[in-house]
Parts: C-alpha cells; sequence; structure tokens
C-alpha cells in the first residue's frame, strides 16, 4: 500500500509543477506583446513601402509626387462603403505624413474625428493624434471633439480618461474652455496620480491660453504641489512657475514649500525612479530654482531663506555629469538674481571658472554666460577669468562667440579697455559675417567712448575702426569723433585740444598711401584736413592739397564723399592763398557733374578763388567750432532798401491771408465763422483782346523776358556769383 501511495503522491505534484508552468507562461504572454505586434504586422505592406519610398526620395519633387499619388490612394480608400477601423486608423496615420509633408489631407479629418469614439484604445488614441496634429486653431471639427472629450474625461477607464486629457492640451481653444474647465478641476480630486497629473497640466495649457479662465484656481494649484505624488508636484511647479513670473507677491508665502521640496529632493527623499544618473529629480530641481530666481528678485527676506539650500544643491550636483552642470547654471542665475550673498557668489563664480577653463564647448558656453550673468552686478568677479574669455574668442562655434563678445562688453572698464579693444579689433579684421561684424563694430565704439583712457587712443581705435568696419559704422559715430577733435577736451586747454587735433592730421595723413580707404572714413579725412591740416609738420599744406585732390579723383570714391574732398580742398586753398595745378583739375573736372552738389561746390570754388578777400572772411582758419552771429533783423540790407525805395519801387506791406479771410466774410454778412461758399461763381467776362504770337513762352510777357532759365527774372547770372 505505502508503495502504491508514493506513485499517486508524486504524480500529483507533478501534476501541480506542471499546472504552476501554465500559469507562468501565461502571465508571460499576457505581460509581453507577440513579437508580430512589435514588429508592425498589424500595419499593411502598403504603409511600409510609403515610409520607405519617402526616406529614399533624393529630391523634394520627387517626394511630391510620392504624397500625391499617396493622397488619390487615400481619397479613393477611405471613401469606400465599409472600411474597419483598424484600417481606418492605418489610414489617419497615412493622412499625418501627407499633412506633415506640407500637402493637404483636410479629405480625412472627418475621419479622424469619427475615429474618436470608437470604442478601442488604440484607435481611439490615433483618432484624437490626428486631430491634433492636423486641425488647425480655427477648424471647426474642434467644436465637434467637445462632447466627446468631455465623455472620456468622466469614464472610469483609466487610459480613456488620460487620453482625453492629453488630447485637451492640443485641440481646446480659449473660446472651448468654459464647456471642459469644470470637468478638469474636478479630475484634479482623481484617486489615480497620473490623472492628477494631466489635469494639472491642462490646466497649465488653459493658463497660457486665457490666464482669467483659471485666476480662482490658484488655491487648487497650491494643494496640487502639497499632492502625495511627487509627480502630481512636479507638475504643478509649471503653473505656479507660469503665475509667479505675472505676479511675484502673490506667491511670496510659498518660499518655505519650495525650500522644502528642494532640500527633500537633494536628500534623496524621493522614489529611485525619479534619479537621472544618480541625480534625484533634476528638472524639478531646476525649475524650483528658477522659481525662486524669481521670488528672491530685489527681497532680501525672502532670498535669506534660500542661501542655504543654494549651497547645498551647488555642492551635491557636482558630480562631473551634464545634468549635474545644468543644475549647477541654474544655481548660478538664481544666485546672480536674488538678493546677493558672497558666500554663494564666489561658490558661483569658482563653479564659473571650471566651465570656461573645460575643453566641452557647452561646458564654456556655459561658463561664458554664467560669467555675464555674474559680471553684470558684480564685476570684481571678472578679472581673474578675462583671458580665459578672450581665448573663447578663438573657438570655431560661432554661437560662443557672439556670447563671448556679449561678456567681453561687460567686463570692460577703463583699466582693461585697451587689451580687450585691441582683440576685438583684431577679431574684426578676420570675421567674414556680416551680422557679427556689426556687432562687433558697436560693442567696440561703445566700449571706446565709455572707456577711453585719453583722447588721443579714442581717435586712434575709432579710426580703425573706421578703416576695418567700413560701412558697418554709423553715421553718427563718425560725427562723435569729428566733435571731439572740433571743440577738444572742453576744459579750456588749448595746448591739449592742439595736441589733439595734431594728432588726428598726423594719423589721417598716414593713410593717405593706402591703395582703397571706407567712405565714412575718407570724409573724416577730408573734414579734419581741412580744417586742420596747417597744424602738420610732416607734410607742407601744398602737398596735403595736392593729396587731397588725387584721393577725391579716384574712381571708386563715393559722390558725397567726393563732396567732402571739394570742401577740403576749398579750406586748404584758403589757408595757401593760391590754387594749385592739381586743385584747378579737380574744380574743373567736376564742374559739370551729374551730381548737383558737387557742380555747386565747384561753382562755389572758383566765384571765391575771383574773390580773394571774400574767401579768406567766409573760410577763417581754425573756426569749425565757432558760433555765428545771425542778424536776425537783417539790418546789412537797410541801405539796398532805402536805395531801391528812391528810386521809385513800392513799399512792402506785410499781407496776412486769415485777416483779409475774416474780412471778406464780414463783408458778406457771414462772419469771421463763415468759412466756406456754396454760391455759384460768376461768368468770366469775354476778352476781345488778341495775344501776341509770341507770348506763349514760360517766363515772357509780364516777367520781363527771362526765358525758362533758374533765377531768369531777376537781372540773369547766378545767385552765387549776384551774392558774393
Amino acid at each position: 500500500g505505502e508503495c502504491d501511495a508514493r506513485p499517486r503522491r508524486c504524480g500529483r505534484r507533478a501534476a501541480r509543477v506542471r499546472a504552476r508552468l501554465r500559469r507562468v507562461e501565461d502571465r508571460e504572454v499576457v505581460a509581453k506583446p507577440p513579437p508580430a505586434a512589435m514588429s508592425g504586422a498589424h500595419l499593411s505592406k502598403d504603409f511600409f513601402e510609403l515610409v520607405k519610398s519617402i526616406g529614399e526620395s533624393k529630391s523634394k519633387q520627387e517626394e511630391d509626387r510620392i504624397i500625391v499619388r499617396e493622397v488619390a490612394v487615400l481619397k479613393r480608400l477611405m471613401g469606400e462603403a465599409k472600411v474597419s477601423a483598424k484600417r481606418m486608423k492605418e489610414f489617419l496615420v497615412r493622412v499625418i505624413y501627407v499633412e506633415m509633408l506640407g500637402h493637404d489631407a483636410s479629405f480625412g479629418y472627418i475621419k479622424a474625428v469619427e475615429l474618436t469614439a470608437c470604442g478601442n484604445l488604440l484607435q481611439k488614441r490615433v483618432g484624437y493624434l490626428c486631430a491634433g496634429l492636423c486641425f488647425s486653431p480655427d477648424h471647426e471639427f474642434r467644436l465637434m471633439l467637445v462632447n466627446r472629450l468631455q465623455k472620456d474625461m468622466v469614464s472610469s477607464n483609466l487610459l480613456e480618461c488620460s487620453a482625453a486629457l492629453i488630447a485637451a492640451c492640443k485641440l481646446i481653444t480659449a473660446d472651448m474652455i468654459p464647456a471642459v474647465l469644470p470637468t478638469v478641476v474636478e479630475l484634479l480630486k482623481h484617486e489615480q496620480e497620473g490623472v492628477r497629473k494631466k489635469a494639472v497640466m491642462v490646466l497649465q495649457r488653459f493658463n497660457s491660453m486665457a490666464a482669467p479662465s483659471v485666476a480662482h484656481l490658484g488655491e487648487r494649484f497650491r494643494r496640487a504641489l502639497c499632492d502625495k505624488d511627487p509627480s502630481v508636484m512636479g507638475a504643478s511647479l509649471h503653473v505656479l512657475y507660469d503665475l509667479a513670473s505675472k505676479d511675484p507677491t502673490s506667491y511670496k508665502d510659498l518660499v518655505p514649500s519650495f525650500v522644502s521640496i528642494l532640500k527633500q529632493i537633494t536628500e534623496h527623499r524621493l522614489p529611485r525612479e525619479f534619479d537621472y544618473h544618480r541625480i534625484p529629480a533634476p528638472w524639478i530641481q531646476m525649475r524650483l530654482l528658477r522659481i525662486l530666481a524669481i521670488l528672491g528678485t530685489a527681497d532680501q527676506r525672502a532670498s535669506e531663506g534660500m542661501y542655504e539650500v543654494l549651497l547645498d544643491v551647488m555642492r551635491r550636483a557636482d558630480t562631473g555629469i551634464n545634468v549635474g552642470y545644468a543644475i549647477i547654471y541654474e544655481c548660478v542665475h538664481t544666485v546672480t538674481t536674488i538678493y546677493p550673498n558672497g558666500t554663494l557668489l564666489d561658490a558661483a563664480a569658482a563653479a564659473i571658472a571650471r566651465f570656461i577653463k573645460s575643453d566641452n564647448h557647452n561646458l564654456k558656453y556655459l561658463g561664458v554666460t554664467g560669467l555675464t550673468a555674474i559680471v553684470k552686478d558684480h564685476p570684481k568677479y571678472a578679472a581673474e577669468h578675462q583671458l580665459a574669455v578672450i581665448d573663447c574668442l578663438e573657438d570655431p562655434d560661432e554661437t560662443l562667440q557672439r556670447k563671448t563678445l556679449a561678456l567681453l562688453y561687460r567686463m570692460t572698464n577703463p583699466v582693461n579697455v585697451e587689451v580687450i579693444v585691441a582683440k576685438l579689433l583684431g577679431y574684426l579684421k578676420s570675421a567674414v559675417d556680416v551680422f557679427l561684424r556689426m556687432e562687433l563694430v558697436t560693442r567696440v565704439t561703445e566700449a571706446a567712448e565709455r572707456f577711453a583712457p585719453n583722447n588721443n587712443w579714442y581717435v586712434s581705435t575709432m579710426t580703425d575702426v573706421f578703416e576695418i568696419g567700413g560701412d558697418l559704422v554709423r553715421p553718427e559715430v563718425a560725427q562723435n569723433v569729428v566733435n571731439l577733435i572740433s571743440e577738444g577736451t572742453g576744459e579750456d586747454d588749448e595746448a591739449a585740444d592742439e595736441s589733439l587735433r595734431r594728432h588726428a592730421v598726423e594719423t589721417y595723413l598716414a593713410l593717405l598711401d593706402k591703395p582703397a580707404l571706407p567712405d565714412v572714413l575718407l570724409q573724416v579725412l577730408f573734414w579734419v584736413l581741412g580744417e586742420y591740416g596747417y597744424l602738420s609738420s610732416s607734410m607742407s599744406l601744398e602737398a596735403i592739397l595736392d593729396r587731397v585732390c588725387g584721393l577725391a579723383g579716384r574712381a571708386n570714391v563715393d559722390a558725397t564723399t567726393r563732396g567732402y574732398a571739394l570742401a577740403a580742398a576749398l579750406k586748404l586753398t584758403a589757408q595757401l592763398g593760391r590754387v594749385t595745378p592739381a586743385a584747378g583739375a579737380v574744380v574743373e573736372r567736376y564742374s559739370d557733374s551729374r551730381f548737383v552738389d558737387l557742380a555747386q561746390r565747384c561753382h562755389e570754388f572758383r566765384a571765391l578763388l575771383a574773390r580773394p578777400a571774400t574767401m579768406a572772411d567766409v573760410l577763417p582758419v581754425d573756426a569749425s567750432a565757432e558760433e555765428i552771429e545771425v542778424d536776425e533783423g537783417l539790418g546789412f540790407l537797410d541801405g539796398y532798401v532805402a536805395a531801391a525805395l528812391a528810386a521809385g519801387a513800392k513799399e512792402y506791406v506785410s499781407h496776412d491771408i486769415s485777416d483779409d479771410e475774416s474780412e471778406d466774410g464780414a463783408e458778406d454778412g457771414a462772419g469771421a465763422a463763415a468759412g466756406l461758399r456754396f454760391e455759384a461763381y460768376e461768368n468770366p467776362e469775354e476778352s476781345t483782346n488778341v495775344p501776341d504770337a509770341g507770348g506763349g513762352d514760360f517766363g515772357g510777357g509780364a516777367h520781363g523776358g527771362g526765358g525758362s532759365d533758374f533765377g531768369g527774372g531777376h537781372g540773369g547770372g547766378s545767385s552765387l556769383e549776384a551774392a558774393a
């Protein structure tokens, strides 16, 4: 009996083992989808052919042909009478491809709306996805989805509710918010943390679209911050960040809560699934740091509660991985934004130093950006990193170069301006990007104007900027240089002013041999040499005049710049007392120029040459900054007027049009207020006089027969000669 019982017990034990193995296999089958589903076997061959052909297309034209054929196929297939929901799901994915590549697939929009009502979750989500990606913000089909979204949000199926909340972020517009807002607010109390988190996300979206619609939910957002699930708390930080950005005062009381949450995170109080490369919840940390930066701005009391945790976060994040560097950078930004603390600033500067000295371009960029924030209000930290920052200009990364330029400008001071400007000018010579060159010219100009150690250095530096930057220099910058040279230091130090002018003259004389100079530099050069060329000790006045005339005759000189040259030649001729052959040739060459300004200057030149005394009076030496006395009463014309009256001329009578109109109105009985006449004009009287046959020319008849030339009725000749 015992022998018979043992096999039976062994058989029962083997049966139990086999049953347990079958249950394990069944669980594995349920947990893991079949390989066919993972490989996309539920999709048709046509779909894979479409994706393959798009990827293998060699040109945009070939891609367009593929999509046009696909649109035709989809119109035919989606218009069939009986199309299963499974096939329609695939068609909508293909519609997304069509829209993604820039073609219209609006014929399939209604099918997306229909598929959202499907009971199959995967098909419902594809319908929502297609609608969210393809519908324009004002598309009328969005309104058809409001009822569907409301039903899915209150569904007992957790996945349907989540799908509806995700779709609401993409499909709900500002006008549709009141229809779904109560339902979303109610989901903040859902038992599942995933639903609560998505409800907070939807409310953040509503706040970004129409802030007044959720303005009354401030207390709900505060409760979400205290949610027992970290994911809901993390989602609430985004909407609280948006609200605090607009109204920091209303959320100052939450500073202790934010500090406490940040401290718990750094102490690894959150579950392990929130860790990223051994850093606890790094994105939540960074969002908290940004909120603290807003709330601590210009608030010493609020900032003092953050100092300890900020120092601890910065210390713990220094683990040598990228996400830790991101947290350190956010700490630096927060430290430089809140009420300053010396210990935190020192720690931030030390962290920045490691970034700048790194070989990684991204870390260098973080270092330069962080140091820019520190230097803005605390320039003392820039001195020790000056050389390292200048070296960043040699980096091939253009983004880093631009950021370094901004930092160098902030670092500039009277002590280091010469070094930094020299480096920027050297970089300007090799830069080819127009926008980068424009920014460099602006930075150098502003730095030179603000921190120039002396006037001679400023003139030399701006001359280099004019030469290298050329047309990128603003006209007012050149005018500032001219004003400085003409007006001097403004301290009544004639010796210093003369020394500055002599330095400017010698600087510009050294440029005369260069084959090509920008117009802005030539204009300043001509003005300086014309006004102060007599101060030169290296070149005679006659030689300067000949060189100026030689530059004026160059083919690549602008007409406006050539006008500056003629003005300079006229001034130098007045100082010299005679005209040189070179000057005469230039005047003769441009007297008939198609540019009126040049021709006028040449005629003025000739007229003044015929009257040396007048030339000396109107072009005195070193009188550019002197004020001109203006006779507002025109007393110098009294003799001329008296002689004309004695010869029988009619005396001038002032004529006020408004007074005459008022008098005319009074005579008509309408008063001064009558401005319009509504009666018809009288018919003109018929004249029996026959006009002269030659009286049709302009300027003839009663005007003295002056012809059609300008100035014909005033006795002939040019106005310049008459005035001279």
